[in-house]
């Protein structure tokens, strides 16, 4: 098939000037988010143990495994899952204190969690998705070793949903319910292979995914819809919120490349970046391909996809195949006396040298070389490299870049003679375990050969350095899977949607951010309050105070000062003093409190001892039993405590002959420092009091008493 002349334009060395429109980009998300509920299949808790390879607990269990791919429920095994169990690996499970037998595979699951399926049901419900009336499980296969059981259990909810941005209307084709992976702790690569040791406490925590349909306009377009997204998320007050507990996944093509799926999108502001930088290298590799196969004499790309002839790729594919056999060489003894250190090394363990010929390269595998924004250009050597490493090696070496590295130019010649290279021809070489080059080295001739075609689907990650994006530049994962790895999980009942509960979800959709911030706006509080009390999450708790819900009516607190108790430290100060979860100081204890302060009966340093011994002493209602008289109760209690301990507030005439005697018996002092004296006097004045005294109160008599001293 012959090319156009209607080529796709665009200089890949100016990624953001590519125009996407003209190179026909298509673009979908997908957002994976944790809830903020127990395990989805264990009832176990949904909390991480962040252990190290260095500071796992010696007496922790472990477990090894070794995991094989599996023939779907059609009969066929999944092409990602066949890649994976080519990698001989071992698999060490560290089960830490929240995975039990069903982490390790050892117990059937339970069925769905309520309170993850009612979170996915309120989500499809924000984005006007249509749910299943019958919820069927299935499992997902996954051999990379981030699960147990070899599957991930993966339920859809809903289909058919949309979100609004400024840019259009994005449509949500599916919103699925599924367990999170567990978590890599190292991995270590031995003579018979790597073995990498997860962590289980992140196994089986729910997951929402969201599925966009392929609206996004540009690459702008994807960041703005993936904030909304996450902005949706955050509404519904039933997600994990800090780093790793939400993931965007970009599917990116355009018209002479393929659908590939990027991961490892962490920080929205590198969206479109990422994104611009796939398109300059889908770009790059149809125009590699057209050179490769005009100096072969082949039939050219078509410049869109949806015109290619199966029947000519399958003759061009079968012809290459012939030009670049599978064949690897052992080429240690070229390096017998070799200045290269790390072939040295690895030659001194017992490692190998191989070496492969790609016949026709020679020119086409490239250097590193960077963009106007200083990301690499795409090339193929960097590609070869990067099908290489999945099979745990380092990477390779290729003639295009040698001699360099400590490989001398007498090497390469000699690698060249052994491999009988034309002139056109180059070669790669590997190093490590013959099994692995061997292994590697097959890789390469596999994704050499693809370079004759358009770009294959795959699954890409984002090259990320010190927990940032390196450059947002990607490489190869695994081949993008199929239908194939999807069966159905007969260990779990379907999950029937009840028609009552789906209308009752829908009639109480939580509000929006700024339905919320409207809702606390007329109040006495700052703009900086009312996002803060917003944003952590507190509004509601806000609300309930000021309008005195949270004390059964007995009292209304003050606006103002209510939200500075539920926005500053207390609450945490209180738990980590007694040792138990933030979460567990009652709200109603700190509205006690601040209501007993109001009333002048407590001071503001004598809050947190004060719930501290209440907490240490009395056995706490339960919530649904509390009343106006445990309401008038808690008050006399914590009035009398406070009396007790030395913090009913000091009179303002108390207060004001100690602030004039620890000013005149110190009169020099403050003459010298001035309001530089407020601090040392005020820790004076606070002492002689035992905490019965206001800080404020105490600070504004110090200054006021200063400033007429000195006349300042």
């Amino acid at each position: 098939m012959a090319s156009t002349d209607n080529e796709p334009k665009g200089d890949i060395s100016d990624p953001a000037n590519l125009n996407p429109d003209e190179l026909g980009f298509m673009c979908g998300l997908e957002i994976h988010q944790q809830l903020d509920t127990d395990k989805l299949h264990s009832r176990e808790q949904s909390i991480l143990f962040d252990y190290t390879a260095d500071s796992l607990p010696t007496n922790i269990p472990k477990v090894a495994r070794k995991l094989r791919a599996a023939k779907g429920e059609s009969g066929r095994v999944d092409i990602a899952a066949k890649f994976e169990s080519r990698r001989n690996r071992k698999f060490v499970y560290v089960q830490s204190p929240n995975s039990g037998l069903i982490e390790l595979d050892e117990q059937p699951p339970l069925p769905h969690d309520t309170e993850a399926v009612n979170a996915a049901l309120t989500i499809s419900g924000l984005m006007s998705a249509s749910p299943l009336p019958i919820m069927q499980a299935m499992r997902k296969t996954v051999v990379d070793g981030s699960n147990t059981s070899g599957f991930q259990r993966t339920t859809l909810v809903s289909t058919n949903g949309s979100i609004s941005t400024q840019e259009g209307e994005v449509g949500i084709s599916l919103i699925c319910l599924e367990e999170d992976s567990a978590r890599k702790i190292k991995s270590e690569l031995t003579p018979d292979g790597e073995i990498v040791t997860w962590n289980l406490d992140r196994l089986g925590i729910p997951l929402v995914e969201i599925a966009t349909d392929p609206d996004i306009k540009s690459p702008e377009h994807a960041k703005s819809a993936a904030l909304k997204l996450g902005t949706i998320l955050r509404d519904t007050r039933m997600v994990r919120r800090g780093l790793g507990t939400i993931r965007q996944d970009l599917n990116v093509s355009i018209a002479c490349g393929d659908r590939v799926e990027i991961k490892g999108c962490q920080d929205l502001d590198w969206i479109p970046k990422i994104i611009r930088l796939e398109i300059a290298r889908q770009l790059h590799f149809y125009r590699l391909a057209n050179k490769l196969r005009e100096s072969r004499g082949f039939s050219l790309l078509s410049n869109d996809r949806r015109n290619e002839s199966q029947d000519e790729e399958k003759k061009i594919e079968a012809a290459v195949e012939n030009l670049m056999p599978l064949e690897v060489m052992d080429v240690s003894n070229c390096f017998s006396s070799t200045d290269a250190k790390l072939v040295e090394s690895s030659l001194s363990k017992g490692g190998m040298v191989m070496a492969t010929k790609l016949a026709g390269f020679s020119g086409y595998l490239g250097s590193k070389e960077f963009d106007l924004d200083g990301a690499q250009l795409p090339r193929l050597g960097r590609e070869l490299s990067s099908a290489a490493k999945l099979v745990g090696v380092k990477g390779i070496f290729h003639s295009d870049e040698l001699p360099a590295y400590g490989i001398s130019e007498k090497e390469v010649n000699q690698i060249s003679d052994k491999l009988k290279l034309e002139s056109s021809d180059a070669f790669a070489l590997c190093i490590g375990p013959e099994w692995q080059a061997q292994l590697a080295l097959e890789s390469v001739i596999l994704r050499a050969r693809a370079a004759y075609h358009r770009i294959k689907q795959e699954v890409r990650n984002v090259v990320i350095r010190k927990g940032e994006p390196e450059d947002g530049t990607t490489n190869a994962m695994r081949p993008l899977p199929g239908g194939a790895r999807m069966y159905p999980e007969t260990d779990i009942p379907p999950l029937i949607l009840n028609h009552d509960n789906w209308q009752s979800i829908l009639s109480s959709l939580p509000p929006s951010t700024l339905d919320r911030l409207d809702n606390i706006s007329n109040f006495d509080i700052s703009k900086d309050q009312a996002k803060q009390l917003v944003s952590q999450h507190l509004d509601d708790q806000f609300l309930q105070g000021c309008d005195g819900t949270i004390m059964c009516g007995y009292t209304r607190l003050s606006p103002k000062g209510w939200a500075s108790l539920l926005l500053d430290s207390t609450r945490k100060d209180i738990a980590e003093n007694i040792g138990i979860k933030t979460n567990k100081v009652p709200l109603l204890l700190l509205a006690a409190l601040q209501y007993v302060r109001e009333e002048g009966d407590l001071t503001r340093e004598g809050i947190i001892p004060v719930a501290e011994d209440m907490l240490n002493s009395t056995i706490w209602p339960i919530e649904s039993q509390i009343n106006l008289e445990i309401i008038s109760d808690l008050i006399n209690e914590i009035t009398n405590r406070s009396i007790a301990m030395g913090y009913k507030p000091a009179s303002s005439d108390e207060l004001e002959l100690v602030v004039k005697k620890v000013v005149a018996d110190r009169i020099d002092f403050v003459k010298e420092r001035g309001l530089g004296a407020l601090g040392p006097l005020m820790g004076l004045v606070m002492k002689e009091f035992g905490g019965g005294a206001d800080g404020k109160q105490v600070s504004s008599l110090l200054k006021s008493e200063i400033e007429d001293l000195t006349g300042k």
